[in-house]
């Protein structure tokens, strides 16, 4: 089977197209997955495109979307012939959470799904939402259970709600179609007045042009006479969460998700406390929450945004494209 592994010393200049044997039959409680799919995600650029020795040798992607085609003894989830997609965290199968790393993430801690076929855990996916083809699939592991937890699972999301998403990446573009079938209203923002117009089809109430209106959490609190929104879904980090913080509305909550603009940064610790703001740091979620996300799509019908795809043997100009910046919504890997 055709697989990518990440060569000395690394990088993307260094990703390999390489060919490995089938993998064996699965033992007791696993299953064999012919894989399809994967999708792009920010994190799976960290991994690859540094030169960081920890990484040589690793299969990427924690994203895999496919169809079971062995099941061993033990497992009475699956069938033969079942769509199904991976999860982030393996081992984090409900509750709160217990992973602190990414010690076990498929493309980080362990291979990933850059390939064509594996043999894991039967824990180590839930059944692809039905009508899903496996591309469509494969862009939820990450990217949709990041939006679905941030504004469900964790945020409580109701009708009626106010939401404020940065950007126009994967997990905002999920984040805008989950608050739309919640009901919620949508304010989004993005340097690209074409992209702007792109999200307002897709559902968004209101939009903001950050680089025009640098002020963004002045024209937030306009837009909500005053109030602030309920929900932010806060991606660029310690230089954009100090204008959340002042766009969002007294005991309002936002998920902090994203570090695009650096690692550190200062913080209005008083807005907090003052606002009584409930600031909630998240990285994607657990098994449970991405089975709820699952029929949650099968009721509404809801689609993933994808805006453009390449082969497996592509990996590295998958990610320079992303790198680009061009893409609203996700792009994914085809094989």
């Amino acid at each position: 089977m055709k697989a990518i592994k990440i060569g000395a010393p690394g990088g993307l200049d260094h990703l390999e197209l390489v060919n490995m044997p089938e993998p064996e039959a699965p033992v007791a409680g696993e299953i064999r997955v012919r894989l399809h799919a994967s999708s792009l995600n920010y994190h799976d650029y960290r991994v690859v495109s540094g030169a960081n020795s920890k990484n040589v040798g690793r299969i990427p992607m924690a994203d895999g979307a496919g169809v079971v085609e062995a099941v061993a003894d033990g497992v009475a989830e699956f069938a033969v012939g079942d769509n199904v997609v991976s999860t982030f965290f393996p081992t984090w199968l409900d509750g709160r959470p217990d992973v602190g790393d990414f010690s076990t993430v498929p493309g980080d801690g362990v291979d990933g799904y850059a390939r064509e076929a594996v043999v894991r855990p039967a824990s180590w996916f839930t059944k692809a939402p039905q009508g899903y083809s496996h591309t469509e699939a494969a862009t939820l592991t990450t990217a949709g259970l990041t939006a679905w937890r941030a504004l469900v699972a964790d945020g409580g999301l109701k009708a009626g709600d106010s939401v404020l998403i940065l950007g126009t990446g994967g997990v905002s573009i999920f984040a805008l179609q989950f608050a739309k079938i919640m009901g919620a209203t949508v304010i989004i923002t993005s340097s690209s007045d074409e992209k702007l117009e792109r999200v307002r089809a897709i559902g968004a109430d209101h939009t903001i042009n950050y680089k025009a209106e640098p002020k963004w959490d002045n024209a937030v609190r306009g837009i909500t006479d005053g109030r602030g929104v309920d929900h932010v879904i806060e991606l660029g980090g310690p230089a954009t969460l100090p204008q959340s913080i002042a766009a969002v509305r007294v005991g309002g909550h936002i998920s902090l998700i994203g570090t695009l603009t650096g690692l550190s940064g200062e913080i209005p610790t008083a807005a907090i406390m003052i606002k009584h703001v409930r600031l909630q740091g998240l990285i994607v979620g657990n098994r449970r929450q991405q089975h709820d996300m699952v029929r949650a799509i099968e009721t509404t019908g809801v689609k993933p945004i994808i805006d453009r795809t390449f082969g497996l043997e592509a990996l590295a100009e998958a990610f320079r494209y992303q790198e680009s910046g061009k893409h609203l919504g996700k792009i994914c890997l085809e094989f």
